[in-house]
């Protein structure tokens, strides 16, 4: 195929080596060609690469990688403080742009995006995959088509294990300037679900956030898990020797930057919360009650929308210690039955692949040319503000007590916004009555 995208994977841990470089090449080889790698650690980049299976040329700059490249598409999977820089320069350089969420972490860095993609005329595509899964696309069917009338609050809940909660402890995510904090970083998917979902604006946050785990709260500490002298008391020791692609990837490359994958959950200096709940108010009049815990037995996510003709609910779970099957199944349950089940249980089967399928129809949606989106799942950057400015507001809110309007962090995102707020017009028309 003549017209493939040249693209430049910038950032190569876990997600730019997996997601956006072997697997991206595995199954879309016929639409890309990846023509460049960049880390500012050269020999995780050339772990990369192997793993990728690539003779992509190594940068260690971003500005000489694009200016002897030329990549048309730039993705970005560095740590979330770096990505405006990246995604600026590469807008800048005539390129077109993929960045991992969030796609950034201030309200100035989010600024420096929005107006360098009006001013180059480029895009950016904001790497919301939860969008793309089977059961999501399926809700907002629903909602779309008013099963259950006007939507008026929502009570969604995430819950992370002490596998996958713990790994942001140990990682540089633990630092409110690099993440955002879990608000900002994690939450940002949940917070664009429900901006999808609602197909409106969050508009006022009021929260609360505490460290209860991890951090301080620990009862000891090390210098790091193949360090500590606690390893064998520690409920979240990680050994970086059992997981072969861990340890390529981050345990020698980490004498070139310091960077230890295996970083003690109980460092002092850690500033985010591990335990967050949120009340979010839409432009559309929507209640939102949210909450993230990041050390429970668990992984998954229970989210509701309560609207005026029903309810729709479902109960995911992605990790837990009993069997569950292969399908979640979303309830649709009505107030007012009329010639129509009170309840539907609705199956979906999980498709393979990261994020039950979502990751393929991502890349799909991205990469292949003519495929429809009629449920607006692809994400552009004012999505991807939208996001982070929640979970921005949530922080604030949580530190200051008092309740913080979305507007008043940034009103020019608002200012000239004509989009109309639709609360899904089948909705609408459904609850109007003869």
């Amino acid at each position: 195929m003549d017209n493939k995208r040249r693209f430049a994977l910038v950032g190569t841990g876990n997600r730019g080596t997996t997601m956006w470089g072997r697997d991206l090449l595995a199954g879309w080889r016929g639409y890309v060609d990846l023509v460049a790698i960049a880390d500012t650690n050269s020999l995780r980049a050339e772990r990369a690469r192997t793993m990728i299976a690539s003779n992509a040329p190594i940068y260690g700059d971003v500005d000489t990688m694009l200016a002897e490249a030329q990549p048309d598409l730039v993705i970005v999977c560095t740590p979330d403080d770096t990505h405006d820089d990246i995604v600026v320069r590469a807008l800048e350089s005539g390129a077109d742009v993929i960045t991992e969420k969030p796609m950034t972490t201030t309200v100035e860095k989010i600024r420096r995006i929005l107006d360098a993609e009006t001013r180059t005329g480029r895009r950016v595509d904001v790497s919301f995959n939860y969008r793309f899964a089977p059961t999501a696309g399926r809700i907002k069917e629903l909602l779309d088509a008013g099963e259950i009338g006007r939507v008026t609050s929502v009570d969604f809940h995430w819950y992370l294990d002490t596998e996958h909660g713990a790994d942001y402890f140990r990682r540089w995510h633990a630092y409110t300037e690099r993440s955002g904090s879990l608000f900002v970083h994690k939450a940002t998917h949940h917070f664009d679900l429900l901006n999808w979902y609602l197909d409106s604006d969050p508009e006022a946050v009021t929260a609360f956030a505490d460290l209860q785990m991890y951090g301080r709260k620990g009862p000891f500490r090390g210098p790091r898990c193949k360090l500590c002298p606690h390893k064998g008391s520690c409920d979240f020791y990680l050994d970086l020797e059992a997981d072969p692609f861990l340890e390529a990837l981050y345990e020698q490359p980490s004498e070139i930057d310091g960077y230890f994958r295996d970083g003690c959950v109980f460092r002092e200096d850690i500033d985010i919360p591990d335990t967050m709940v949120a009340n979010i108010r839409y432009r559309n009049n929507v209640h939102v009650s949210y909450s993230l815990n990041t050390f429970q037995p668990i992984e998954g996510h229970h989210i509701a929308f309560n609207g005026t003709k029903g309810r729709i609910e479902l109960r995911q779970y992605e990790d837990q210690p009993w069997e569950t099957a292969a399908e979640d199944v979303i309830l649709l349950v009505r107030n007012f039955p009329k010639g129509v089940p009170a309840v539907e249980r609705i199956a979906i089967p999980h498709s393979p692949g990261g994020h039950y399928g979502g990751d393929d129809r991502m890349r799909n949606m991205i990469f292949k040319p003519g495929v429809s989106d009629p449920l607006g799942q692809r994400a552009g950057a004012r999505a991807g503000a939208l996001s982070v400015l929640c979970g921005i507001a949530a922080l604030q809110s949580s530190r200051s007590g008092k309740l913080v309007r979305l507007a008043d962090l940034m009103p020019d995102l608002f200012e000239n916004e004509v989009r109309p707020v639709r609360q899904f017009a089948a909705q609408a028309s459904a609850s109007a009555g003869p």
